[in-house]
């Protein structure tokens, strides 16, 4: 009987067998025997203790059993130490192993040798050379693959497992001395050809064999911060690879991946959120408590000139008592925007077109109106009622949003002051927004925002 051994790592390569499978090779067994031999893989090295108290090492190499001073114990005879005489360092403990007695590691039929073992079923062992462990894997996920019962995902995973060592074999084998620079410019002289040689095996295509390589990677990184996951793989492939990539940084976020209970969509939603956020603030950290500089978030309130209309309809016009600017003089602001910046500018029916011809002085392309829905409202004789107020939204660069949810542009708020704009709108700008924000033309001061204003306490 050969000392049959289990490595761990060996047998974490092994797809697991569900409850029902398992359940019909024991029964399988019991009725019909363990007919197909184990698969067994002689130890590199065997340590053992002498009778004296010493330790031994002997190794195996090349089909040769042998002890550290390279005498030839022979792959069928019993090795009695007692018969090296020559050797004073041995002789004295009188020690005896057999080539039974040797370890050998179990590469094939570990559902079989548990069965058997535990209802004390006989079995047969076949013995098989290989020149390391790296060997040995390739070839017992080369075994696997023959199986009928795997799973798409644990055919992935075991073709990956074979490309991605093939090509680290290639990679590293004497001689090649620019593999790691191919490898990191992912240069395909190599690697192409191990896919194509795997793919016509496996009959798939070389893409094929590259993407599994990818899921195998991912798998591999995702099973050292969860032992045991390559066992148990429940999540879809793309969200262990996603996970892979987050699991250092974001190990919660990654568990919620593998979990189900978010979506790839929504961690890059977040991720994005996240990165936006982390570099617009890091403008405002920079620029703090100063009116200088530039913003990332604009609105801008024009101080239109408008005629004052002093009539019971329109009360609260006689109050606006602050200069008014000409077409031509908003034309030749200098908009203290970012390089990516987002801006509202307030505007009326009658000065929308105008405003339109001020975003293309700006430089700022156009996107969408928010439209502020006023109660009440006045109506000219023989004109529609007026009764909402504008916010064209424009970009400068590419900025982007940080909120989305619930982002909508038409909003319902009462009528506040002269020139007041509503609290809804700024609450929406604070959500969707981040970084250093400036109210343009305001006359109040506004949470989050530093304003520019004739009435405001901050001036620029």
């Amino acid at each position: 009987m050969h000392n049959i051994q289990i490595d761990n790592e060996f047998k974490s390569l092994i797809p697991p067998l569900s409850a029902e499978e398992s359940a019909q090779l024991e029964a399988n067994l019991l009725a019909d025997g363990c007919r197909d031999p184990l698969v067994v893989w002689p130890c590199a090295t065997f340590d053992i203790r002498l009778d004296g108290g010493a330790t031994q090492t002997l190794r195996y190499e090349d089909g040769r059993y042998q002890h550290a001073i390279d005498e030839h114990i022979g792959p069928t005879t019993a090795w009695d130490l007692d018969d090296n005489a020559d050797d004073d360092r041995i002789d004295e403990y009188g020690d005896t192993i057999t080539l039974d007695q040797w370890p050998h590691i179990l590469i094939d039929g570990h559902n079989r040798y548990e069965i058997c073992t535990r209802l004390g079923l006989p079995f047969e062992v076949v013995v098989q050379e290989f020149s390391d462990r790296e060997a040995v894997m390739d070839w017992m996920d080369a075994n696997q693959l023959g199986r009928r019962n795997i799973t798409p995902d644990q055919f992935t995973l075991l073709l990956g497992r074979r490309y991605n060592r093939a090509k680290k074999a290639q990679f590293s084998r004497p001689g090649n001395d620019n593999a790691a620079k191919r490898e990191d410019q992912n240069d395909p002289r190599d690697s192409a050809t191990t896919a194509e040689k795997l793919a016509v095996e496996h009959g798939v295509s070389p893409a094929t064999v590259k993407r599994a390589g990818q899921y195998a990677e991912a798998v591999a990184t995702v099973e050292k911060a969860v032992p045991g996951f390559s066992q148990a793989i429940a999540a879809p492939r793309q969200a262990v690879i996603k996970a892979a990539a987050i699991i250092e940084k974001s190990p919660e976020r990654a568990a919620e991946i593998l979990s189900g209970n978010k979506s790839i969509a929504d961690v890059r939603r977040e991720e994005k959120r996240e990165e936006i956020i982390e570099r617009l603030e890091s403008v405002s950290a920079i620029e703090a408590k100063t009116t200088s500089g530039v913003f990332d978030v604009i609105v801008i309130d024009p101080p239109w000139a408008m005629q004052k209309i002093e009539r019971d309809v329109r009360p609260n016009q006689s109050e606006f008592d602050y200069p008014t600017m000409s077409e031509e003089e908003l034309e030749g602001l200098e908009i203290p925007a970012a390089d990516d910046c987002h801006v509202w500018v307030w505007t009326t029916h009658k000065f929308l077109p105008m405003t339109l011809r001020l975003l293309d002085a700006w430089g700022m392309k156009y996107v969408a109106t928010f439209v502020w829905h006023k109660p009440g409202g006045f109506q000219p004789i023989g004109l529609p009622q007026y009764n909402c107020e504008f916010a064209i939204y424009a970009r400068i660069g590419t900025p982007e949003f940080v909120d989305t949810k619930a982002f909508n542009t038409c909003f319902n708020a009462p009528r506040g002051a002269h020139s007041e704009k509503p609290e809804e709108f700024y609450e929406v700008v604070r959500r969707v927004t981040a970084g250093r924000r400036l109210d343009m033309f305001n006359r109040r001061p506004i949470d989050g925002f530093e304003v520019w204003g004739k009435e405001s306490e901050v001036q620029l």
